[in-house]
């Protein structure tokens, strides 16, 4: 069977960490790893990730994607998985993941749903329909293919090795794994699976700051793939590399 390494990133978040570790603790398919990546905590967040047995790595450059990407490098299991450290996760999470990539070698990237737990109800409402209803819907129709959850999330290990030299790795104003789905290669088939859910935190969206934050995030990951990924290449890419792999060699045109 194959290994899993989980990947959390963490930056002085410790309490929310411990929940989400007695979660990973309690799973019905342990994980093989678990790589906490402390983003330059000023708290005991890292303290408490070796607590619960994590392996804890550092990464002082400040950014969800600097940290992220240094624990997808430091993962050595066969299928890396991806929390945040408030991620909430149900006790079947490991088992879903590892039964779906197993039953379908095809599989490159699985990815689920988050669901707010906390907050005001109004603000969550329109978070859950509006910024995460909306990014699996308008990404979906620009990449041609699911994009990816960052908060919940597992690809095999070779997705991320064959991404990792195209992705921008180290800039901290870019959602991170819209940068990825827009880097993974075309052939790679990412499944979204209304099944694989995990609890996430409203904070992000609690003020209007912290919701302006992501929107920026948003802006400026889209303005960095144009034109290169725009919608209409990535369809021609795909029909380009459609036709020649269905091509017969050697016959006249």
């Amino acid at each position: 069977m194959p290994t899993i390494s989980v990947v959390i990133p963490v930056l002085d978040d410790a309490a929310m960490l411990a929940r989400c570790l007695a979660d990973l603790a309690a799973q019905l398919r342990p994980a093989d790893e678990i790589v906490v990546v402390d983003n330059g905590s000023s708290d005991d967040s890292a303290d408490v990730a070796r607590a619960a047995g994590a392996r804890v790595v550092e990464q002082p450059v400040r950014g969800i994607w600097p940290a992220a990407s240094a624990g997808y490098d430091a993962a050595t299991g066969d299928i890396i998985a991806r929390l945040d450290a408030d991620s909430r996760t149900p006790s079947d999470w490991l088992l879903h993941i590892e039964a779906e990539l197993t039953a379908d070698p095809e599989i490159g990237v699985l990815t689920g749903r988050g669901v707010f737990y906390d907050g005001n109800p109004v603000v969550a409402g329109l978070g859950q329909v509006l910024y995460i209803g909306g990014y699996f819907w308008s990404m979906g129709i620009w990449l041609g293919n699911p994009p990816i959850f960052g908060s919940n999330f597992a690809m095999r290990r070779e997705v991320w090795l064959d991404a990792r030299e195209r992705v921008h790795r180290d800039r901290g104003d870019i959602h991170d794994d819209l940068d990825l789905s827009f880097h993974l290669d075309l052939d790679t088939v990412v499944r979204y699976d209304e099944r694989l859910t995990v609890g996430i935190s409203a904070r992000p969206f609690s003020t209007w700051r912290g919701f302006g934050r992501r929107l920026r995030w948003a802006y400026t990951t889209l303005a960095l793939h144009l034109p290169e990924h725009s919608p209409w290449r990535r369809r021609v890419a795909r029909r380009r590399r459609a036709h020649d792999e269905h091509e017969v060699p050697g016959a006249v045109a």
